[in-house]
């Protein structure tokens, strides 16, 4: 029910000090790395000075995420999500900074977002329904694999675009010591262990190796440039 500060999730860019407890996400999208939207809208936005404030602006119903009006100020937000205040005609995606930590970064198109297909599962009358990196579920094509990505226009959830997993694709790192770096995959082994398969990316400090699952497609093979804006 509570969170402390000291114990926060590392993706938290909030004082660790001064203050013992800080809110706790709601269950929701995301994993437990996943920041409150009152983290988001008080502190890293700086809508409001107080939880108080915070509080009844996202109750009023003025903060949209992935394009839908959230009210829950415990709203779990992570990764790639769109944040959008209408008012001020402002919109950002969640993205990380130099620290690994989540930090919103303004873009211009509020429509799409990316995802990572996580599993795939067959349902009702044999369609494939794909298992997305936030607990999201869509119906699609068996092309479509785990470990690839798809752009969909939000919050309609359209698919626009299939990126693969695969060599020469532009990747982001989304977890360990190396959060946010953006690369080429150089090389992707497979391993007949229990141990996860590494794959090598090559980026512009050199080259890093990590586990598959830290890994998010986020631009085609040949290309050197994201499908969605990453922010100024």
């Amino acid at each position: 029910m509570h969170q402390k500060r000291l114990s926060a999730p590392k993706t938290y860019k909030i004082p660790r000090k001064g203050f013992k407890w800080v809110v706790k996400s709601s269950p929701g999208p995301h994993n437990k790395e996943a920041v409150p939207l009152l983290l988001i809208v008080r502190d890293l936005l700086k809508l409001a000075d107080t939880a108080r404030e915070a509080r009844r602006i996202i109750g009023a119903g003025e903060v949209l995420v992935d394009r839908v009006p959230r009210k829950d100020y415990k709203f779990p937000v992570g990764l790639f999500d769109v944040i959008s205040i209408p008012k001020i005609n402002k919109n950002y995606r969640i993205l990380f900074d130099g620290k690994g930590r989540y930090v919103p970064k303004e873009i211009g198109d509020p429509e799409v977002k990316l995802y990572k297909i996580v599993n795939k599962t067959m349902v009702k009358g044999g369609k494939i329904q794909l298992n997305l990196f936030d607990g999201t579920n869509i119906l699609a094509s068996r092309d479509f694999k785990t470990k690839d990505s798809v752009l969909l226009k939000i919050p309609e959830k359209k698919i626009l675009d299939h990126l693969k997993f695969e060599e020469g694709a532009l990747v982001m790192i989304v977890g360990g010591n190396h959060a946010g770096r953006i690369g080429i995959l150089k090389n992707y082994k497979i391993l007949r262990s229990p141990a996860p398969n590494l794959v090598t990316v090559e980026t512009e400090k050199g080259e890093i190796t990590t586990v598959e699952d830290h890994i998010f497609v986020i631009g085609k093979k040949g290309s050197s440039k994201p499908v969605i804006e990453l922010g100024v």
